[in-house]
């Protein structure tokens, strides 16, 4: 009799599941809306020629100690580029202004966003203990098992309005307003929110950095996509700086991936801060040795060959140049393909208002698509996307959208 013996299936992943069964498919016409990863219009991976560029450049170096163990808290000239391009800081300013921030700042490596978030989630459920965490109706599906495992229980607040397939900013401010309490972690998407594409304007991100103020909840910002979404990496960023230069008085920590903007999928490359409040910069050492005493017990340290990347790029003008325009073919190309899709519904009279899709922002689009229309477009069209009605708009391309479209206006038409 094993020990396991009341070991109980979990379900499978769906995003994982989905694309396993694309991969599977020999429909010639088959159509890939799940996974969140970059395409070329081709359907193919587009590794960044920055990237590419980067990558001969250390081959070149021969560092022998490229292979070699860093420190448990990662490899430091990174984590400090990673900071900088984070929170916006100029590396050439050296005020004491800049300092005593910086000083605020506690970073480490962390195994991409998703460790990112894991370790946060960790290091929080030990030394805060909250009540709840509060995540956003819908959120990635990720930050439910992260929470989960790191045993802290979650409640959601309104987000998604789903018969006018907009931000429920009212729903989410009232929530939080009459239920929230002290000490409370509150979960929020730096921008272009997953999955529904949709983010607060700049006066509703005052209006909940206020309310967090207010409320003494801790804001936990997931970062995956800065640069990706806009094509700017500063107004991608601009909710996390407005909390840090605005409200010196909270604390709070962000998750940093770098996974979507380098297109580092495998490499997994990511960082976590957290920011103490002004006055309070003593303690970011310590903060860290405790990070790092987590990090430890897991995986020693993060991996080099990615963050080499990233720090090779951001350390040469030419390069992080480069790498400003690579952001904007990939946020452009998505762009652009929204506008497609959404022209093709309204051409074909598609029923329903589809103005939701251009007006998101990001990778994903929340269609409005219910599971069994979901269901036909895969069984009858080979298009796959998540249950949700989510879409990653950067499977569609020139070639395939009319197609995608013509088969969204057939289940709109057809199937409830």
């Amino acid at each position: 009799m094993t020990v396991l013996s009341t070991l109980a299936p979990v379900p499978a992943d769906e995003i994982f599941a989905l694309n396993r069964a694309y991969a599977n498919d020999d429909y010639p016409q088959k159509v890939s809306l799940g996974v969140g990863v970059y395409r070329t219009d081709d359907g193919k991976p587009w590794p960044l020629p920055v990237v590419r560029d980067a990558e001969k450049r250390l081959l070149a170096d021969d560092n022998l100690f490229r292979h070699e163990y860093t420190a448990i808290e990662g490899d430091i000239p990174f984590l400090e580029l990673a900071r900088d391009l984070m929170f916006g800081f100029d590396a050439k300013d050296t005020s004491e202004q800049l300092k005593t921030t910086k000083g605020r700042i506690g970073s480490v490596q962390a195994v991409a966003g998703t460790g990112a978030n894991h370790l946060g989630a960790l290091f929080l459920s030990h030394q805060m203990k909250p009540k709840n965490v509060w995540l956003s109706n819908p959120s990635w599906a990720n930050h439910l098992t992260i929470w989960e495992l790191a045993g802290v229980p979650r409640k959601t607040y309104p987000y998604y309005n789903a018969a006018t397939r907009s931000f429920d900013f009212d729903g989410m401010m009232s929530t939080l307003e009459e239920e929230a309490q002290e000490g409370e972690i509150i979960l929020l998407h730096a921008c272009a929110h997953n999955p529904t594409g949709l983010d607060p304007n700049k006066e509703q991100w005052k209006a909940i950095a206020d309310l967090c103020e207010r409320k003494k909840l801790f804001p936990f910002f997931d970062s995956a996509y800065q640069g990706f979404a806009s094509g700017s990496a500063d107004e991608d960023a601009w909710a996390v700086r407005y909390f840090l230069n605005e409200k010196p008085s909270m604390e709070m920590c962000v998750a940093q991936s770098f996974s979507k903007n380098f297109g580092l999928y495998g490499q997994r490359v990511g960082a976590f801060h957290y920011v103490l409040p002004n006055g309070s910069q003593e303690l970011r050492d310590i903060v860290v040795n405790n990070l790092c005493h987590l990090i430890r017990g897991e995986y020693s340290m993060g991996p080099t060959a990615g963050c080499s990347i990233v720090k090779k790029v951001l350390t040469n003008d030419e390069l992080t140049a480069q790498w400003h325009q690579d952001l904007t073919v990939m946020s452009s190309r998505i762009k652009s393909m929204r506008k497609a899709l959404y022209d093709e519904l309204v051409r074909l009279e598609t029923p329903g208002t589809w103005k939701h899709i251009v007006e998101q922002n990001g990778m994903f689009s929340y269609t409005g698509l219910t599971p069994s229309q979901v269901y036909a477009l895969k069984d009858k069209y080979h298009i796959y996307l998540l249950k949700s009605g989510r879409a990653s708009i950067s499977g569609l391309s020139e070639k395939n959208v009319a197609y995608v479209a013509r088969a969204i206006n057939d289940v709109v038409r057809n199937v409830n």
